[in-house]
């Protein structure tokens, strides 16, 4: 049998503005995100569905721990291949498709890692790893929609 891991999180609605949900305009979309032993993350939804644009969104959140799966992914086997990355950070993006009847879900993402590493040589080796860490992500593996890679890799 394969291992399991468990996760919790605790969602907290804050946007109750007195009336409750009695119309689609009478409540917020606030809410509190919550894990033991973590900082809280302020929520909403996205602007574009009556939410705060100064909060996260579950969109947001879902391509930031996307990005965040493969980034941890790819150090891990450049730490095992030798490849030594001194600097990380991606610009992630995806679509969503809205449907006629108001729902809707991720038709792609497109992660664009930039990469340091200390050993131009490597450069191609680097690249070709991010292939593997997609294979290897766990959020990856658990969506239904194409995660891209346009990585860029220089030398330090």
């Amino acid at each position: 049998m394969s291992k399991q891991h468990h996760y919790n999180a605790n969602i907290l609605w804050t946007g109750n503005r007195g009336e409750g949900t009695t119309s689609y305009k009478a409540f917020g979309r606030e809410h509190t995100i919550s894990i033991e032993n973590k900082t809280a993350i302020l929520g909403s939804s996205d602007p574009a569905f009556r939410g705060d644009k100064t909060k996260h969104n579950p969109e947001d959140l879902f391509l930031a721990s996307l990005a965040a799966c493969h980034m941890l992914w790819y150090l891990h086997l450049c730490a095992e291949t030798g490849i030594v990355v001194t600097n990380y950070s991606d610009n992630a993006t995806a679509i969503m498709a809205e449907m006629p009847n108001g729902s809707g879900k991720f038709i792609a993402a497109t992660l664009n890692p930039s990469v340091t590493i200390t050993n131009p040589d490597l450069i191609e080796k680097a690249n070709a790893l991010h292939k593997k860490a997609n294979e290897f992500c766990f959020i990856a593996n658990s969506v239904n929609f194409p995660v891209l890679h346009n990585p860029t890799t220089v030398s330090n």
